[in-house]
């Protein structure tokens, strides 16, 4: 990943309503939630939540899937463990870091 992405996607996160949102189809696994589902479980106004659902998903932080008549969004785990991975390349001074005990990778199926 590159510095710019990664500014990109931590802008992207670096406000309430985009963060609980994608906290929330992080928790919610790979089927993720209806557009609707999201705006009822966290009181957020359709064209609000359609204004954030648009910046997190141009940073690449969630994915779209259109059933019917509904959209679906996922968070893109691929795109948040990049994330992770470049935040913490080069710590611990080259050397194997030990993993925080309250911590575990996601492979998408958390």
């Amino acid at each position: 990943m590159e510095t710019k992405s990664a500014v990109t996607i931590l802008a992207a996160l670096a406000q309430d309503t985009r963060l609980a949102i994608y906290r929330l189809l992080v928790q919610q696994g790979s089927e993720g939630l209806a557009v609707g589902q999201i705006g009822e479980r966290l009181a957020v106004a359709n064209a609000t939540l359609s204004f954030h659902l648009k910046e997190l998903s141009h940073a690449g932080l969630i994915l779209a899937r259109q059933e019917g008549r509904f959209i679906y969004y996922s968070a893109n785990y691929e795109q948040m463990n990049a994330l992770l991975g470049f935040l913490t390349e080069n710590c611990c001074r080259g050397e194997a870091c030990a993993p925080a005990s309250n911590v575990s990778p996601c492979d998408g199926a958390c």
